[in-house]
């Protein structure tokens, strides 16, 4: 069973930048890739970002792309996502989640909510 636990989230005004945070444990971090997804008010849930198990490969969504950034540390079993130049659109709970199996999802955290003011 593996906990994840998200961390970062705030209140900031458009154009401004936060460093979520996803702690892991419970489980091998380095045998998950890991993934952001977000979920605004009266929205489906979608993807933002994706990484490989090592880190060496990162894939982000096109309306983050050039703005947010996917990164991982192994030692700490911890994944983020730096977000800039951040957009009201940007409002949500984000939540990360593990992946052993290209596009299916076994573990979730609790979420941490993002709001952009404009």
């Amino acid at each position: 069973q593996v906990q994840l636990v998200e961390s970062g989230g705030g209140l900031v005004q458009a154009g401004g930048s936060l460093r979520l945070s996803c702690a892991a444990s419970g489980g091998l971090f380095n045998t998950y890739a890991m993934a952001w997804f977000r979920q605004a008010p009266g929205k489906e849930r979608e993807f933002v970002a994706g990484i490989s198990r090592s880190g060496g490969s990162t894939h982000v969504s096109d309306y983050v792309k050039g703005r947010f950034t996917i990164s991982r540390d192994n030692a700490k079993n911890t994944v983020f996502l730096q977000m800039n130049g951040l957009k009201p659109e940007d409002t949500a709970v984000y939540y990360c989640a593990t992946s052993r199996v290209l596009g299916e999802y076994e573990y979730w955290g609790q979420g941490t909510q993002v709001t952009v003011s404009s």
